[in-house]
């Protein structure tokens, strides 16, 4: 079903994106970057805010943006520099939250659009947070364990003065991880002189982590994945599934969707793609990953190239890898009637619209990766009270608050003729404007 919107410009690099402002010194006019995609979405939500328009440029710029540089000693005495970046993008509605996420790619751009996409995730599933997002340029392949705990610890020192439980709580992402976050959590509590279980989420358990954290990204892609089925009338049992990117969301996306009766068809990662008509054992395949440290030569599946990827029949696709994968190039073969968004950002806004013509539905990231912040959220509550939940209750609340979201922002959908990430962006978007109109400007 082809949906009614606002007809504009997609060249996101045009001034007018932010209004009557210049664009800030530190963007490049030229190339604004992944933020390009988060201003042009703010431009499609704008005329649904009604008075609340009045605020929207709050929305365009974050309000705190930290570089700084992370010197460590590397293994063979010599001493490196590497560029980290916190950015906190609002925090009208709570303190930000957001992962942090090392990649030799990381640029402010891309964290500061991860930033934004944070407050409209938070607020769409009504959590108590705003958006906030940080990131070093590495690769962290390339460097040993020690040399990564060098270098989290002195970059948590570096962002320490805009950091803390009540302020601003990172949690893994890309490349980071429980353990990642043991030394944020550690180095924090020894510069402040007590320890501060609440500074991070996505600890491990044994350090006031949460059960049921692991799987909760992908589990909540499943969640909103099979409502979406229900409404598009396509059994859960059978349904096909391709999945691209089979890190921790991707794989445990499969798993889940594995267990209730759908097959998965096809699996892309960064070493390769492979395919199969009767379907792919999801723990199987990791255990090849694991094993032999890709994806391909799996028993009973055909390799496919990388860019056949977007040929493979399935009733859905699963991006769950990086930003801008569904672009205007592949939109047009992508053969599924429903696009889950695993990752954060993977459509571009000109690929949406070519989607939407059509009739491919959309579950957006910003609600359906929102499990893994849910779940944060859970333990951070968790960690103020020091009283923990059962793997059992983690998961029937994070099922009812996904499900919810699902549901009220279908609801928003129906009544305005949109897409489902216009419906959440006008739910979010008027959540955190309320709250700015509400407390005003100090001084």
């Amino acid at each position: 079903m082809t949906t009614t919107e606002p007809n504009l410009n997609t060249a996101a690099q045009d001034t007018s994106k932010l209004g009557h402002h210049a664009i800030p010194s530190y963007l490049d006019p030229n190339d604004l970057g992944p933020y390009a995609i988060y201003l042009e979405q703010v431009e499609r939500v704008t005329p649904y805010l009604g008075k609340l328009a009045y605020w929207v440029e709050t929305l365009k710029r974050p309000k705190r943006i930290l570089v700084v540089d992370v010197p460590i000693h590397l293994d063979d005495g010599t001493v490196a520099h590497f560029e980290g970046y916190r950015v906190q993008h609002n925090t009208s509605r709570g303190p930000a939250k957001g992962g942090v996420r090392y990649h030799q790619d990381v640029t402010l751009s891309e964290v500061m659009a991860l930033s934004a996409w944070m407050t409209v995730k938070n607020a769409a599933v009504n959590l108590p947070y705003g958006g906030g997002k940080g990131g070093i340029r590495i690769d962290p392949r390339k460097y040993s364990t020690g040399e990564l705990e060098r270098l989290t610890r002195r970059y948590t020192t570096e962002i320490g003065l805009v950091i803390g439980p009540e302020k601003d709580i990172p949690a893994p992402d890309v490349n980071t991880n429980p353990q990642t976050m043991a030394w944020m959590m550690d180095t924090y509590s020894m510069n402040v002189g007590r320890t501060a279980t609440g500074v991070v989420t996505g600890k491990p358990v044994a350090l006031g982590g949460s059960l049921g954290r692991a799987d909760a990204t992908g589990r909540g892609v499943f969640v909103t994945g099979a409502e979406a089925l229900k409404k598009l009338g396509i059994r859960l049992e059978g349904a096909r599934i391709a999945i691209q990117g089979f890190g921790n969301v991707g794989e445990a996306a499969a798993r889940i969707f594995h267990d209730h009766g759908a097959k998965i068809v096809a699996i892309q990662d960064v070493t390769g793609t492979i395919h199969s008509d009767g379907g792919i054992d999801p723990r199987t395949a990791f255990a090849h990953l694991k094993q032999s440290g890709k994806i391909t030569g799996l028993a009973d599946t055909d390799e496919l190239t990388r860019d056949a990827f977007w040929d493979v029949d399935c009733d859905v696709l699963i991006p769950a890898a990086l930003e801008k994968q569904i672009t205007e190039a592949n939109a047009g073969r992508i053969r599924a009637k429903l696009i889950v968004e695993g990752a954060n950002g993977p459509t571009t806004p000109a690929a949406d619209d070519l989607l939407a013509e059509r009739g491919i539905t959309i579950v957006p990231d910003v609600l359906a990766n929102a499990g893994g912040v849910t779940v944060s959220y859970f333990e951070w509550v968790q960690d103020f009270s020091s009283f923990f939940w059962t793997e059992d209750e983690i998961n029937k609340r994070l099922d009812r608050i996904m499900g919810e979201a699902f549901m009220s922002l279908w609801d928003v959908k129906e009544k305005h003729g949109v897409t489902l990430r216009t419906a959440a962006y006008i739910v979010a978007c008027t959540r955190v404007l309320e709250a700015r109109a509400l407390r005003g400007l100090y001084p």
